[in-house]
């Protein structure tokens, strides 16, 4: 999808309008500045057209603090990324010096500007709008991001620059992203698996500005490898790497059918490795855990287990996800990488029939039934599969929302031990029953 930043000085309602426009509280905020730290990221849609978008911290361009520095610089790789950039500034404080630096660094960047007036919550107020046609952008959108009110107008606006979403053209081949934080060999695997001689390697154009996909052909089926490697240091600021790399991983899951995690076997799995992992559930993309650099790693008796145990008791809602250990160095185990990801894509896309699913799980559903909530007997009758690709599995009940989290994962653990979904999560939702 099309990508839209937001961009101001600090305090200026940018959080207040992406939450507005994504419609939940998603950033946090505060009415003091420096708030937002971390870029934030999430998905928009107005008029039928889906984005995403992405909030940024405030701009302070003069500053040689390090804090507003790293803010800088994540604010110009999201405008470097965006296919549009949407510029807010406050009308009650009028035009100030940072608006028209900041001002003068978007039009360098040839990108198309909405610029948004925020604070502006009556017709009166409106006219303060009228003094920002000086800092050359266009014509200045008067609204409230607090109540809403003008945002369609401006909306209406930033989705008529974006180019037509990539996704509205049909590719049915399977979409394999490599994915994991810097430096634990990303390319390097995506580099090892386009090199063996019985690949053929077709280089396509990749929908991110500086990404390529690469396209191989695996056994007879042609397969897509989204690598988010090949990060471009921009300056000497680490948080500035970081946030680019979650942006280009962010966007890789979001248009993969499976997430390869990959993390550094000599270092082990660390907060952000978990933090990717959780993403790409979020996301509901099949996913496998390839632990790299096995080479390097002192091995003695169940080394790998050991590895494993950890693993599931670390994160145990993703006792699912299977883990492989390669060495991309070596090429020990990597097309076993594309092998899992072929089958894991085969489980997301099958529909399991209700009469299968019903003869295999309403035995044991009413062997062991939810606890009673309330002194009422919750019963489940019926089972059906509603989507595939994610799988989406549909619970009848009498009192379907009573039944707690505890028996749901109950019912999950139930589902995988008679039906393959290794690599695949899964979304229950739980009905009423038919009277």
């Amino acid at each position: 999808m099309s990508l839209v930043a937001i961009v101001g000085r600090p305090n200026v309602g940018k959080s207040t309008l992406f939450n507005r426009i994504i419609e939940e509280r998603h950033a946090i905020v505060e009415s003091i500045p420096g708030v937002t730290r971390d870029r934030l990221y999430a998905k928009g849609e107005w008029a039928g057209r889906r984005f995403q978008i992405v909030d940024t911290g405030g701009i302070v361009p003069d500053s040689d603090d390090l804090f507003d520095t790293a803010i800088r610089e994540q604010a110009a790789l999201a405008m470097e990324e965006a296919d549009a950039i949407v510029f807010v500034v406050d009308g009650r404080d009028g035009v100030m010096p940072v608006d028209r630096q900041i001002a003068g660094l978007l039009r360098a960047t040839n990108k198309p500007i909405t610029l948004v007036v925020n604070k502006c919550d009556n017709a009166k107020e409106d006219l303060n709008a009228s003094e920002f046609y000086e800092l050359g952008l266009g014509d200045p959108y008067a609204i409230s991001a607090l109540n809403g009110r003008s945002t369609g107008d401006f909306l209406d606006a930033v989705i008529g620059v974006l180019p037509e979403n990539p996704e509205d053209t049909e590719d049915d081949r399977l979409k394999v992203a490599i994915v994991g934080r810097p430096n634990v060999g990303k390319s390097s695997l995506t580099n090892a698996l386009l090199g063996k001689d019985r690949m053929v390697v077709t280089p396509i154009a990749g929908t991110t500005r500086d990404a390529i996909d690469s396209v191989v052909k695996f056994y007879g089926e042609e397969i897509v490898l989204i690598d988010t490697a090949g990060l471009r240091r921009k300056s000497q600021i680490k948080e500035s790497v970081e946030i680019y790399s979650a942006m280009r991983t962010a966007r890789a899951i979001d248009r993969c059918d499976v997430a390869v995690v990959m993390i550094d076997a000599t270092v082990g799995i660390e907060h952000q490795d978990k933090r990717v992992l959780t993403q790409v559930e979020d996301a509901r993309r099949g996913m496998i855990l390839a632990v790299n650099k096995w080479d390097l790693v002192s091995k003695e008796t169940r080394t790998a287990d050991n590895f494993v145990k950890k693993f599931r008791e670390d994160m145990p809602t993703l006792d699912y996800v299977p883990v492989v250990f390669i060495s991309a160095q070596t090429k020990q185990r990597i097309t076993r990488v594309l092998e899992m990801s072929k089958e894991i894509q085969n489980r997301r896309i099958q529909r399991i029939s209700t009469a299968k699913l019903n003869d295999l799980l309403l035995p044991i559903l009413e062997a062991t039934p939810p606890p009673a909530v309330r002194g009422r007997d919750l019963r489940i009758n019926f089972v059906t599969q509603v989507k595939a690709a994610p799988p989406v599995f549909a619970f009848f009940s009498n009192y379907p929302d009573l039944i707690p989290d505890s028996y749901k994962r109950f019912v999950e653990r139930q589902l995988r031990e008679h039906i393959d979904l290794e690599g695949v999560p899964v979304s229950f939702i739980f009905r009423k029953k038919n009277a």
